[in-house]
């Protein structure tokens, strides 16, 4: 189907929905309203209906790279020289004078999120205050006083400190959160709602113990004060938007999930991060009824799905998803779950089951529900009929300790899309060096990060 076919399908679906397009907010007023339909247009935009070219050109930069390991070290601080093996790290990290040159970071993404600049185009907005006490008048120096302003801003911090956010912290557009130079905690608060914005870059910052918070009158710009409904407590919301880079994240325990993507986000890229000791980790799709999220074209690359992880890694709705040299070290139930005909394709990923659940206890529950964990795969409440034509394909993925992925539809997997047959990813024996250096990295200033 050709862009303008889809174009229109999509906006009459947008159309038909948006008196439904809520979100946690009570009075979805003038601006709210403005702000959806722009964010609409924005997803439009940024949906491209020939993926596999997207894929395709990173893939060529992956492929650059020359290494091989199959063991996975345990996480402890590195204190040797600056190493940076993957195309994104490689384009910026090692270079000592990365503080004088910040905004050269946004020169690196890759994958579907490779127009995010963020706040390239804007000033410095250093964060001195780590306070949230007022939501409605937020005081100049803290973090919800920057994301709040109009036009771009790279947000860096003064020190290191932990925020505990007492409301969601609802972000504008064109924003970069640049946490290098500090140990920045987001914790035992609210988390970060991206909703109706495009252009965010969001950078080497930890999360965990994120909560759901009750609502109430929040400022989410200069200019406008809404009332917002209860937050569901994930650590990253993604509400129809799009062009977004979540880069070297540290996550774990959220209320509800790590990161969710919903309502026709688009354009995104998830690389570098660290995930841990959480049930549902990725969300990229939330409605079964909702037919817009077919414009949800999302890369998941170099991540390390770590311990105490139980599923959705992603659980994945109508879009096309890469997931592209993960590491997956643990889970419970399943790895990668999808309905609605999503698309993903798995290349170069390392899957290393759980052990045999008959001898630990502790997978009782699993077994009561009837999964089979060494199973990579779930598709969700789909008979074999429905879910045989998705398309999920596994290329160079190393399967450990008994792992299986199921695969369906096409059988030439990537090929069967126009230049797919150039993708060459990383194998997923070089997994561990690739992913060696996930989660927030602890940049000191002159030096190398």
């Amino acid at each position: 189907m050709d862009r303008a076919r889809v174009n229109m399908f999509l906006t009459f679906t947008f159309v038909a929905i948006l008196p439904t397009l809520m979100a946690h907010i009570v009075d979805l007023d003038e601006v709210w309203q403005k702000r959806a339909e722009e964010a609409w247009n924005n997803s439009l935009a940024a949906y491209k209906p020939n993926p596999e070219a997207i894929v395709n050109a990173f893939n060529e930069h992956g492929h650059t790279a020359n290494i091989n390991s199959t063991r996975r070290h345990l996480r402890k601080k590195y204190r040797g020289p600056c190493m940076a093996y993957n195309p994104i790290d490689r384009c910026w990290r090692c270079r000592k004078n990365w503080a004088k040159n910040r905004k050269r970071l946004a020169n690196c993404v890759q994958g579907f999120g490779h127009r995010a600049i963020g706040g390239k185009k804007g000033p410095i907005y250093v964060v001195t205050d780590p306070s949230d006490n007022d939501v409605v008048n937020p005081r100049p120096g803290t973090l919800r006083h920057a994301v709040i302003q109009k036009g771009p801003l790279w947000i860096i911090f003064a020190r290191s400190m932990t925020i505990r956010l007492s409301q969601e912290l609802i972000m504008q557009g064109d924003k970069t959160i640049d946490a290098r130079g500090a140990n920045v905690n987001i914790a035992r608060g609210a988390g970060i709602t991206i909703q109706f914005v495009r252009n965010i870059i969001i950078h080497n910052l930890h999360f965990n113990d994120i909560v759901s918070k009750n609502g109430g009158m929040i400022r989410d710009s200069v200019d406008h004060v809404g009332i917002r409904q209860k937050s569901d407590g994930d650590s990253i919301s993604i509400f129809q938007s799009s062009d977004i880079w979540i880069d070297h994240i540290s996550m774990s325990r959220s209320a509800d999930g790590l990161i969710d993507i919903v309502e026709g986000s688009t354009g995104i890229t998830i690389s570098n991060c660290h995930f841990a000791e959480h049930d549902k980790v990725l969300l990229f799709g939330a409605d079964d009824k909702n037919p817009k999220d077919r414009i949800m074209q999302v890369t998941v690359a170099y991540n390390h799905f770590g311990k105490k992880l139980v599923q959705r890694m992603p659980r994945c709705r109508w879009g096309f998803f890469h997931l592209v040299n993960n590491d997956y070290t643990h889970w419970l139930m399943y790895a990668i779950g999808g309905s609605n005909g999503a698309t993903i394709i798995s290349q170069g990923n390392r899957f290393i089951a759980p052990p045999d659940p008959k001898a630990k206890e502790t997978l009782t529950a699993a077994l009561i529900m009837g999964w089979y964990v060494q199973q990579v795969t779930h598709r969700n409440n789909a008979v074999e009929s429905e879910w045989k034509s998705w398309i999920w394909r596994s290329e160079g993925d190393v399967m450990m300790n008994g792992a299986f992925f199921v695969q369906s539809g096409n059988p030439n997997g990537a090929r069967a899309f126009p230049n797919l047959k150039l993708i060459r990813p990383q194998p997923g024996t070089e997994v561990t060096r690739l992913t060696k250096f996930t989660g927030s990295l602890g940049c000191r200033v002159r030096k190398a990060c």
